[in-house]
């Protein structure tokens, strides 16, 4: 690589940080990052079985709905403050974060859906991706950890600077939605894309919105979304487990 005299010292060590930043985001946040995420559908099950989504457009509708006003919302505050309360290694605020996180969850298959994700993301992260004070942490803990909360939590160990890890979580979870979706209705690979890009504004609003978001602000205003989850409880046929 050409070097410059005038070139920032320390301008290497940077890149080598982000790279490695980036290595990890890609790897915890891909769909080959074994926490299951591929069995459940939040909801969205219900909601093509019932009508409320036939297509592209009506999918990238409720999706953006989910994201902006509902759970999306929650789970990247929840992950923002999480992030936080780990990085100052204070272990009572990332009690009641977690406390917090899993009593927003509004159905029981979501709380499934969460709390497996996030126990997985741990053992994996203990397993294969350890960093100091983790165990502790976890354990100083009086409630499970979701999966937002999860994230958070090891990205702050490992130093993965915060906007980053917000944004690609809110891309893994967009992209989640759109998976699951795309064998429910069905939609193509184009056409999933499609709804992939109509969605890159709202996942930027999003996170911008949680960075500064504070506790008291959360709230969820997506009632169809949660009365999908609700339904699915008790769907005749699934193929998804929430």
């Amino acid at each position: 690589m050409l070097m410059t005299a005038n070139e920032p010292d320390g301008a290497g060590d940077l890149a080598e940080r982000e790279a490695a930043a980036l290595y990890r985001l890609m790897t915890w946040l891909s769909p080959a990052f074994p926490v299951g995420g591929f069995s459940y559908s939040s909801g969205i099950e219900w909601a093509v079985e019932a009508g409320d989504i036939t297509d592209l457009s009506s999918l990238a509708d409720w999706l953006d709905a989910m994201l902006s006003e509902g759970s999306g919302a929650c789970d990247a505050t929840f992950l923002v403050h999480a992030y936080g309360a780990a990085e100052a290694g204070e272990d009572a605020a990332l009690s009641d974060v977690a406390e917090l996180a899993a009593a927003f969850v509004p159905s029981r298959e979501r709380q499934l859906e969460t709390t497996s994700q996030g126990r997985a993301f741990i053992d994996i992260s203990r397993t294969a991706w350890d960093a100091d004070g983790l165990d502790a942490m976890v354990a100083a803990c009086r409630t499970p950890l979701v999966y937002p909360v999860a994230v958070g939590v090891v990205a702050a160990l490992h130093g993965v600077p915060l906007a980053a890890t917000l944004h690609a979580f809110l891309h893994a979870l967009v992209s989640n939605w759109i998976s699951a979706a795309s064998r429910l209705i069905p939609l193509g690979q184009t056409d999933s894309q499609r709804v992939l890009v109509r969605l890159e504004t709202a996942v930027a609003a999003t996170a911008s919105w949680a960075l500064s978001a504070t506790l008291d602000d959360l709230g969820s205003a997506t009632f169809r979304a949660d009365l999908a989850s609700l339904r699915h409880e008790t769907q005749y046929t699934r193929l998804f487990r929430s």
